[in-house]
């Protein structure tokens, strides 16, 4: 048995990763911006959800599938968008798409990727959608939309929540640029990793593809330009002209305010991920679990509402789902898979995350992902979604969710008491 197969957890992975990458680069796939508050804050606040489990129902087979556009997923996981996953294995991008395909399940590209979209698509097998960033430059915007349309890919992804770059302070402490260039006082740590120096070096120049011209081609002019070409003025506008010349699948990734989501249903978005960047920008902004669930309740099963961020085990992947999530995605753990072992580490990521969600059900007398709702949960805490287990009705969040605002108009009527009722937004 081998390192990658006998894991049995994401801490084991993610130890093994560590183990194997230079500190500066572990710290790029690990760390959050500023304090890290809302990177911890993502993984535990799932801890004050609790099963209710019904044993004496009996299960027989688990099923595990969803159906997301059309298409049948025999794993409501899906693998998310992460730039320059090549940094930690060679052509890291197509190890994951391989891995996500012979699991049944979809690989979202990142723009940033270290392999171009039409050599992932030529390479790789499985239904892959693709994440970009709204930029200055609409011409570029429009390009990657053309060309993963052409590439086939099935859905278009959105990232919001980039209007700037966050400031991520592992990678300031440690001098972190790409690609990594080793100083002296990095010299022991590049020795105690030299399987990862030496597979590195056999590979080509790390670059983010998807922007190579022929006057830009080395990661250092690139990151240069994609970190001018940010957009802070981003707004609605810009989602429908987005819209409009993708025909498929278009996603918004980074809501995390009721009302926004009320605006994305208004503008044709197709799918929501409720996304806090991994707690890469924006430190002190709610995490995903807890922002999930007023937007499940405003959504109201008109569109897919997934979840990205703090998914460590499969019971989280549960709790996600009795809220009302669709699916979740997952980022860091597919890279701690990728690093520890390329495609049978992102592999066997996704095979702990299956058999966790199988022992889950089992344990709790469910028979697959149809029966979670959220009476299998209950909560410990000062906030608590509608409709948990023990919920008559009769307690503060249910009346705050039936109230009314007479001053505001009908539309905002629908968003106000879910934000209210989660204390994302007060009255005065």
């Amino acid at each position: 048995m081998n390192r990658v197969t006998s894991a049995y957890s994401f801490d084991v992975l993610r130890r093994q990763a560590q183990k194997r990458l230079p500190r500066m680069v572990f710290d790029f796939i690990d760390g959050g911006a500023e304090d890290e508050v809302t990177r911890v804050r993502n993984e535990s606040d799932f801890d004050a959800f609790e099963f209710v489990p019904q044993p004496l129902n009996g299960t027989s087979t688990r099923d595990l599938s969803i159906e997301l556009f059309g298409h049948r997923l025999e794993l409501p996981v899906l693998i998310g968008p992460t730039g320059l996953a090549g940094m930690v294995w060679p052509r890291g991008e197509v190890a994951a798409a391989e891995a996500a395909h012979d699991a049944g399940t979809v690989y979202v590209m990142s723009h940033g990727s270290t392999v171009n979209i039409e050599d992932l698509a030529n390479q790789s097998t499985g239904q892959k959608w693709f994440q970009t960033f709204m930029y200055r430059d609409r011409g570029l915007v429009k390009s990657f939309a053309e060309r993963a349309k052409n590439a086939g890919y099935k859905a278009l992804v959105l990232t919001i929540d980039n209007q700037v770059l966050g400031q991520r302070e592992r990678d300031l402490a440690n001098g972190f640029v790409i690609p990594p260039k080793p100083r002296l006082r990095h010299g022991f740590d590049m020795i105690r990793c030299l399987p990862w120096l030496l597979s590195m070096a056999r590979t080509p120049k790390i670059t983010m593809a998807n922007y190579v011209t022929d006057e830009r081609s080395d990661i250092l002019s690139l990151g240069k330009y994609v970190a001018d070409i940010l957009d802070p003025t981003m707004s609605w506008r810009d989602v429908d002209w987005l819209r409009s010349i993708w025909p498929g699948p278009f996603l918004l990734k980074g809501v995390l305010h009721p009302e926004e989501a009320r605006l994305a249903l208004e503008h044709g978005v197709d799918g929501l991920i409720v996304s806090n960047h991994g707690g890469r920008q924006l430190d002190g902004a709610i995490s995903s679990i807890r922002a999930l669930p007023p937007i499940v309740d405003l959504v109201g099963g008109r569109v897919p509402v997934l979840i990205d961020g703090g998914i460590r085990r499969g019971s989280d992947v549960v709790k996600a789902l009795a809220l009302g999530a669709t699916a979740c995605l997952v980022g860091r753990p597919q890279l701690f898979g990728l690093a520890a072992g390329g495609q049978a580490g992102v592999s066997r990521m996704l095979e702990i995350l299956k058999n966790d969600i199988d022992r889950v059900l089992t344990l709790s007398g469910w028979d697959g992902i149809g029966d979670l709702d959220r009476r299998c949960l209950s909560h410990r805490g000062d906030w608590r979604p509608r409709g948990l287990h023990g919920d008559n009705g009769d307690n503060a969040s249910e009346r705050l969710f039936a109230s009314q605002d007479d001053s505001v108009g009908r539309d905002v009527q629908a968003a106000m008491p879910v934000a209210r009722s989660y204390g994302l937004w007060r009255n005065g």
